[in-house]
């Protein structure tokens, strides 16, 4: 699934995010690891892109650095023509919380919280109040099937519903880009099934552009390109 059999259809679509010359190398100990060596990448507006690769290969580590929660060595981010790490840390911080949401495998929802305070967490964090935005997250809710259970705490609801509590959290801003880190890894068959036709219903009935990493292979082939990150680098397959 290269670049050029795809190229027709996104051609006069918008570069939504982009990735030039990423390096990324962790200290450990006296040696130093190098993850990325110079990622190349470009996420079409409206597009669900995978990314692939064995374990230890960077996958999370590329995605953190696309969605700003960490920085590289080198290179550069794009988003809508914005150089995000330009940012100062609080300046990307709040960036990142009204333009990005993340899923990763595990859910990380608040266990004090109903369903749907913790959808409603980002909102409440960026200062508005819980009646003003209580009504989209009961409607974000009822869209990943989950409106008979916006009063039930995670400790009530099985891995797949917690899972999708967690993209309802993600969707509550509205985010250009969702980035989704093996987000059915921790999910029994069932529940990774429907996890993948709600992000190929996002995709395409939002239009909400996606880029996830995943070892599965049914989810991948949903997306419109697949990268694959191998010796530090990516490569379309």
């Amino acid at each position: 699934m290269g670049e050029n059999n795809y190229s027709k259809s996104v051609e006069q679509n918008e570069v939504i995010l982009e990735g030039i010359d990423i390096h990324k190398s962790f200290q450990t100990g006296s040696e130093r690891l190098d993850v990325l060596r110079g990622v190349n990448l470009r996420i079409y507006r409206g597009e669900m892109v995978a990314v692939v690769g064995a374990s230890g290969v960077g996958k999370s580590t590329l995605l953190h650095i696309l969605g700003a929660l960490d920085r590289p060595n080198k290179g550069k981010v794009s988003l809508n023509s914005t150089d995000i790490f330009s940012m100062d840390e609080r300046e990307l911080a709040h960036f990142r919380n009204r333009t990005i949401g993340f899923v990763f495998q595990f859910h990380h929802l608040l266990p004090e919280f109903t369903a749907l305070e913790n959808v409603l967490m980002p909102k409440l964090i960026g200062g508005e109040e819980i009646e003003k935005v209580r009504k989209k997250g009961k409607e974000i809710l009822a869209e990943v099937g989950l409106m008979e259970r916006e009063d039930h705490r995670p400790g009530e609801l099985s891995g797949g519903e917690q899972q999708r509590v967690a993209v309802a959290r993600a969707l509550i801003n509205s985010p250009q880009i969702l980035v989704a880190d093996e987000p059915s890894g921790n999910l029994d068959k069932d529940n990774k099934e429907n996890l993948h036709q709600l992000f190929t219903q996002l995709n395409q009935k939002r239009d909400q552009t996606i880029v996830l990493a995943t070892h599965n292979q049914e989810l991948a082939q949903r997306a419109k390109r697949i990268y694959r990150l191998k010796d530090g680098k990516a490569e379309l397959i």
